[in-house]
């Protein structure tokens, strides 16, 4: 069994995966870098299991992306800055079907890959599939349209997300009451330019905020009903759950002061099980069941991130987004395999059935 990745060479996704698939005791997996993808169409052969990983955290993948997707030279975005996602999921698509003409087995669909990361093309999928979600707005195009759809639906509360946004980038919890508007986002406007920032702050000025949905619209908007997340020791929290080979396995609990739990923004991971017991047993089936259930809309996907929300009172629950490369979780073992280790465990396991 031959093994490749088409990766940053320099991640430490791709280097917990050949880690574990070496303590499988599997020969190293071949790196195919994205650069090389990129630039060269340099891709995975047939006769080859391919693991597609993350394009993300690498400047000059960035550019070549949006290069690739909008026709024209882009330069390596500022740290953090927020530009040009449109063009970068467009490159994607490009990027995904040489890998996909290479003729290796792929461990994840490309077309999987694009539908989990188009956040509005995946929460129709989810709806039609009877997965629950939160309900979500028609399309908007700027920060007067958000707010005319809004007054319609009768939502005070929002939250507006990029559509092909990642790690909360861009992402705003948005409460309208009359004239007030209040903000709490990691995004910040500085040099005329949009950066997605550590620290999650809070905006009560309208023009500030309108500037920041104006400056994301372009690039396409997502926008959710607000839904009101469990708590528990004063912190609302969520979970990421990465179901592999259609079984949910790994949780992690985020939970966070303010409405955005993702970890990387100073958040801290939250006892599993105290929120199991907060929930209930039969809360907490149904909501791996519905995990589990997301993972049958992506049947051509080894693993999948889930971003399952418990809604205060922990009757109901829901999915707030699905990550094709969300099996990030260091240190989470079950049944001493991290998330990578348990992919390999499943790869084998495909083998022999082959």
């Amino acid at each position: 069994m031959r093994l490749a990745v088409v990766g940053n060479p320099e991640n430490r996704r791709v280097a917990l995966f050949a880690a574990a698939v070496q303590r499988a005791g599997l020969p190293a997996p071949e790196v195919f870098p994205w650069r090389d993808v990129l630039r060269d169409g340099r891709v995975p052969g047939p006769g080859t299991l391919v693991r597609i990983d993350s394009p993300g955290e690498n400047a000059e993948v960035g550019a070549l992306l949006r290069e690739l997707g909008g026709g024209r030279p882009a330069g390596p975005a500022e740290h953090g800055e927020i530009v040009g996602a449109a063009a970068a999921f467009a490159g994607l698509r490009v990027a995904l079907g040489r890998v996909e003409a290479g003729g290796g087995v792929l461990l994840n669909s490309p077309a999987e890959i694009l539908a989990m990361t188009a956040k509005p093309r995946c929460h129709a999928l989810l709806t039609a599939r009877g997965v629950p979600v939160p309900p979500a707005l028609e399309p908007v195009h700027d920060y007067a349209s958000l707010r005319s759809a809004m007054a319609r639906a009768g939502w005070p509360r929002v939250f507006v997300k990029p559509a092909y946004g990642s790690s909360a980038s861009g992402v705003l919890a948005l409460a309208a009451a009359g004239r007030r508007v209040t903000a709490v986002t990691s995004a910040e406007l500085s040099g005329g330019r949009l950066f997605n920032n550590l620290r999650v702050r809070r905006y009560d000025g309208e023009p500030v905020i309108a500037s920041i949905v104006d400056r994301l619209a372009p690039d396409g908007l997502h926008v959710e009903r607000w839904f009101p997340k469990a708590a528990l020791d004063d912190r609302v929290l969520d979970l990421r759950v990465v179901v592999i080979a259609g079984r949910p396995r790994h949780v992690v609990v985020r939970a966070s002061r303010s409405p955005m739990t993702n970890l990387h923004l100073g958040n801290a991971r939250g006892d599993v099980a105290a929120v199991r017991a907060a929930a209930g047993e039969r809360a907490w089936e149904a909501a791996m069941h519905t995990c589990a259930r997301v993972a049958e809309c992506f049947p051509g996907s080894l693993q999948a991130g889930v971003d399952l929300m418990f809604r205060a009172g922990w009757r109901e629950h829901a999915v707030a987004e699905v990550n094709a490369f969300g099996d990030l979780l260091p240190g989470v073992l079950v049944d001493g395999l991290d998330t990578y280790g348990a992919q390999v465990a499943a790869i084998k396991e495909m083998a022999c059935a082959t």
